[in-house]
């Protein structure tokens, strides 16, 4: 006889993956159906509303923007972020936890709270609607993100390398980018991957900044289903299927390189300790 426990967990597992099956199954099979209205599956089965829906919504130029802005916010994300997450891991100062604090708003709070204000100020100096402003917008959370995913890869290492170093004559300089650089690759490598995963699921904020030209894959795919009555149903699931694959992989790579107790993990070394 199964326990009432077991019973629970099928039900909750069953209730998760039908409710799977009915967000990413009917679109897969809808982009691949040639006409789906009363019957159970589709007349017929057909790829063209693939090609059809990368020609009609030039989904190259969508994939190249997605990918530019994803790269430039990694990439400056990371500059930014290390040295103030080194800067957090090794000093104590006045205030600290106030900054930490600040460094965790954008990420706890609701991403349009701040976006609209944002938007508004980067419409006033004419950086809204373009490439930059897209960047601009989604350092705001990408920035703290790398800062609180850094700082316990740092705390990990133990500042008596650092201090071996500069007794043996090493410079700032070269304990950054000799020493600390090649033992942060990992916690560099997993930030900036979380980052990217981030950025190209970023609705709201790039919603609010992009333009004509400076839209994400994720705003393109919301403009074709608000423009369903003019639009094939199966291009727009078409869309939403290589949108669902691109986010699947990334995901994989991010699993494949993040490891989540590094990403919580505090190590505390007794400085005093032989």
């Amino acid at each position: 006889m199964r326990r009432p426990g077991t019973w629970v967990t099928v039900l909750v597992f069953g209730f998760f993956f039908v409710n799977l099956a009915g967000v990413i199954g009917v679109p897969l099979v809808d982009s691949f159906g040639t006409r789906w209205f009363t019957t159970w599956l589709p007349e017929g089965w057909t790829t063209r509303w693939y090609g059809s829906a990368w020609r009609e919504f030039s989904l190259g130029q969508v994939f190249w923007t997605t990918a530019l802005v994803s790269v430039l916010v990694v990439a400056v994300s990371v500059v930014i972020g290390v040295p103030a997450a080194y800067a957090l891991a090794r000093r104590d100062f006045p205030g600290k936890r106030l900054v930490l604090l600040l460094f965790l708003l954008p990420i706890l709070v609701p991403p349009i709270t701040y976006g609209i204000p944002l938007a508004t100020v980067l419409y006033k100096f004419h950086l809204a609607g373009t490439l930059t402003g897209v960047v601009l917008a989604n350092l705001v959370p990408s920035v703290p993100f790398v800062v609180l995913t850094m700082t316990p890869f740092i705390e990990q290492i133990d500042p008596r390398i650092e201090a071996a170093a500069r007794m043996c004559g090493a410079g700032t300089a070269s304990v950054l980018l000799r020493i600390l650089a090649p033992l942060l690759v990992p916690g560099i490598l997993a930030a900036s991957v979380l980052v990217l995963v981030r950025t190209v699921g970023m609705f709201e904020l790039t919603f609010l900044t992009a333009g004509p030209d400076s839209q994400t894959l994720i705003v393109a795919l919301y403009y074709a289903v608000f423009s369903a009555g003019i639009r094939t149903q199966q291009s727009i699931d078409a869309m939403a299927v290589m949108y669902t694959l691109s986010m699947l992989v990334l995901l994989v790579i991010a699993l494949r390189f993040v490891n989540p107790t590094q990403l919580v993990t505090r190590v505390k070394e007794d400085r005093n300790a032989c």
